[in-house]
């Protein structure tokens, strides 16, 4: 019976041997990121999802999470990563602005980043060793402008970092990974779903700018007034002007 146990695992596309490396893939990022911080492997995870996650929270999506922070080397317990649920139970993970700054300053081929600026854009240049050319990519204050007390206090910085994240995507081809501003306009759209305080066109406009697939049904619109702004994502850490 042992024998042809082996067997049958050695059988390719075989559902107890994908399970059984499933596993052991599991088990061995989740040693290796605990390893890296010297921290026991079961109360990391306890203490990552208590902290790097904003609502419940699966070993699943726990995993997604670390896959983000092994793949581009950031540290979660300091919150250069975290992240939040979606609604078909993955998770939509935030890079902080000093996580973008990492991953930026980490890539071999970074060669400087240079920005111009004034009251109505930015502009951010970012060069590379591999590339003749360098990368631009400007923002425009009427367009990223949002009615919160980050965006309010701190304009002129939030549009710079809104032009070095969106210029790091196209010069590193940085994916998957969202900035506190763009988390904080996923997690109003969830609560407009939710409330129906707009339309179906307006969340599927947002949804398309911040590049989701997703395609929520919509209740009928309902007036209702949120001034709540409290929930800003943005980090004390931010480096000053």
């Amino acid at each position: 019976m042992e024998v042809i146990f082996k067997d049958i695992q050695q059988v390719e596309g075989n559902p107890v041997g994908e399970i059984a490396k499933m596993e052991n893939k599991r088990t061995s990022l989740v040693a290796k990121i605990a390893s890296k911080y010297e921290v026991d492997p079961d109360k990391m995870m306890a203490t990552l999802k208590a902290t790097a996650f904003k609502g419940n929270v699966s070993n699943e999506q726990m995993l997604a999470l670390l896959v983000v922070a092994d793949q581009h080397n950031l540290n979660p317990f300091t919150r250069e990563l975290f992240a939040f649920p979606d609604k078909a139970n993955g998770i939509v993970p935030v890079v902080s602005v000093d996580g973008w700054s990492r991953i930026i300053n980490d890539h071999p081929q970074f060669d400087g980043v240079e920005f111009k600026q004034d009251d109505e854009q930015c502009t951010a240049i970012i060069y590379r060793k591999d590339r003749s050319h360098p990368t631009s990519i400007t923002e425009r204050m009427s367009e990223c402008r949002r009615n919160t007390s980050t965006w309010t206090s701190h304009p002129w910085r939030m549009l710079r970092h809104k032009a070095l994240i969106q210029c790091a995507r196209l010069a590193f081809g940085f994916s998957g990974i969202y900035d506190p501003d763009e988390a904080d306009r996923i997690r109003t759209s969830a609560n407009i779903i939710e409330g129906a305080t707009e339309s179906k066109t307006d969340v599927e406009n947002l949804n398309k700018e911040l590049g989701l697939t997703s395609n929520p049904q919509v209740p009928e619109p309902v007036e209702q007034e949120n001034d709540d702004d409290s929930e800003v994502i943005y980090d004390a850490s931010v480096p000053s002007d």
